[in-house]
């Protein structure tokens, strides 16, 4: 399997809405970071569903190399 992009060496800041279906971006290429705008399409990446657990703020990653998909768990600190 091919690398992601990196779309930021950073996590972002998003408000989620308790049951709301989302559609996170893996592939790094969507304009509408961290989710999904389709850019994906014709590669191998396939954008993550996740459904929020509860009303509020969370940090999602734009790295790409997360462990806990969608959020952010730090993988953005050991790259270059």
């Amino acid at each position: 399997m091919s690398e992601p992009v990196m779309a930021a060496n950073e996590p972002i800041e998003v408000e989620l809405a308790t049951g709301k279906k989302y559609f996170f971006c893996t592939c790094g290429k969507s304009a509408k970071q961290p989710f999904c705008d389709g850019s994906h399409k014709g590669t191998e990446f396939q954008p993550h569903a996740f459904e929020a657990k509860e009303n509020g703020k969370c940090w999602l990653c734009r790295c790409k190399r997360t462990g806990d998909r969608p959020y952010c768990d730090g993988s953005h600190k050991n790259l270059k």
